[in-house]
């Protein structure tokens, strides 16, 4: 059973820095792309970052590019999502997500969107005060 905890959130004044951890488990790690999304009050989910475990690669949103830097540690089975710059903007439940990226031979490259993931984490409430 694929299992994903979310944890680092908080308060934080605008121009600090948060990290999210995601720890993973149930799944071969390499096999899957995980990401972090986030939903703030009255809008829709919002894809942020994914990290593919295959090779590292990496896709950002435009709105964190350069202010959030997305990580993995196989080892440890975890995800982080370094946050710097934050904004209240920001402020939301950031969730992580994971999807299989093994497509028979093939490796699959999602979009940066929630319905290209399959399981999700419980969230951690980031706040932003300015």
């Amino acid at each position: 059973e694929v299992q994903l905890v979310e944890s680092g959130g908080g308060l934080v004044q605008a121009g600090g820095s948060l990290r999210l951890s995601c720890a993973a488990s149930g799944f071969t790690f390499d096999d899957y792309a995980i990401g972090w999304f986030r939903r703030a009050p009255g809008k829709e989910r919002e894809g942020l970052s994914y990290i593919d475990n295959h090779d590292g690669r990496t896709r950002y949103a435009d709105s964190v590019k350069g202010r959030f830097t997305i990580s993995s540690d196989a080892a440890k089975n975890a995800v982080y999502l370094q946050m710097n710059s934050l904004k209240p903007e920001d402020t939301a439940v950031y969730y992580c997500a994971a999807t299989s990226i093994k497509v028979g031979g093939a490796i699959y490259e999602p979009l940066l969107q929630p319905y290209e993931f399959d399981d999700w984490g419980q969230g951690t409430q980031v706040t932003v005060s300015s």
